[in-house]
Order: C-alpha cells, then sequence, then structure tokens
C-alpha cells in the first residue's frame, strides 16, 4: 500500500461529539481544558454545539445533530482533511438509533488517521500531549492510487 505525508493544521481543528448521556462527561473535560480548546478550530454536532458554546463561550462550527447527519457531516470534513482530532464521548452500551453513521464516524477517523478519543482518559492523554501543539506529519493511505493497482490486479 502507498502512503503520503499529511500535516495537521498549526492551529488543531477539533471536532466534539458526545451521546447524550455522554454530554456531562464532555462538557466537564472541555469546561477543564478551555484554555488548550481557545487555541483549536472547534467542531461539534447539534446539541453538543450548542451547549459547547454556553459553556465555554468560544466560538463553535456547529453541524446537525448526529442522528439528523451531523455525524455524517464531520466525517465528511474529516475525509476532507479538515478535522485533526475528534473527540466522540459515546456510550457503547446504550443503543443509538443512528448507530451505523457512530460507527462510520468512527471508521473514517481511523481510515485517515487522525487522532481519536473516545472516553475522558484518551483525550486527556491526548490533548496533554506535548505534541499537540507542533507541527505533526501522518500517513495516510494514496486510495486512488492502491484501488488502480488493485483493478488492474
Amino acid at each position: 500500500m502507498e502512503f503520503r505525508t499529511v500535516q495537521f493544521h498549526q492551529r488543531k481543528h477539533v471536532a466534539l461529539v458526545a451521546h447524550d448521556n455522554k454530554k456531562r462527561d464532555l462538557l466537564e473535560w472541555a469546561k477543564y481544558n478551555r484554555e488548550t480548546l481557545a487555541e483549536f478550530e472547534i467542531y461539534a454536532t447539534g446539541t453538543t454545539g450548542l451547549l459547547l458554546q454556553e459553556t465555554l463561550d468560544l466560538p463553535i462550527i456547529r453541524f446537525k445533530s448526529g442522528p439528523l447527519g451531523g455525524d455524517q457531516q464531520i466525517g465528511a470534513k474529516i475525509a476532507e482533511g479538515e478535522i485533526d482530532f475528534l473527540v466522540f464521548f459515546w456510550d457503547p452500551l446504550e443503543p443509538q438509533p443512528h448507530d451505523p453513521d457512530v460507527k462510520a464516524l468512527l471508521r473514517i477517523a481511523q481510515v485517515w488517521n487522525i487522532l481519536i478519543a473516545t472516553n475522558r482518559v484518551s483525550a486527556d492523554f491526548i490533548i496533554s500531549s506535548p505534541l499537540i501543539r507542533e507541527t505533526y506529519q501522518r500517513r495516510v493511505p494514496v486510495y486512488k492510487r492502491n484501488i488502480s493497482a488493485l483493478m488492474r490486479g
């Protein structure tokens, strides 16, 4: 498989997403990390974005609610190289009507090799890393060339 190197944005772009019963955890985490988050471009799904705006008093780029397409909108931004870091406090024990969208969002973040935090511990470790403030190169597959090679097969 062929790869290319992509640089994270100098000012990191982070997407903050949380299922309903994880919103409080995300808001507490965001409030604790407000000063660092103020250095980022912040994206969020519907209700979570509104709650973050009220809690942090920071600009938030808001998408639709997750079940109404917000997860997919964030996934598209990841695929376009616009988002460097996904914080998604999800609840694996609570059934979600849009579970395929949740899995697709986590999959696309993995495919494009961005930072992914799915709980407070992983979010704390990532945001406190010295690398979060540095220019960082990540490897991503060159899908067009790889697919063409497979087709020739």
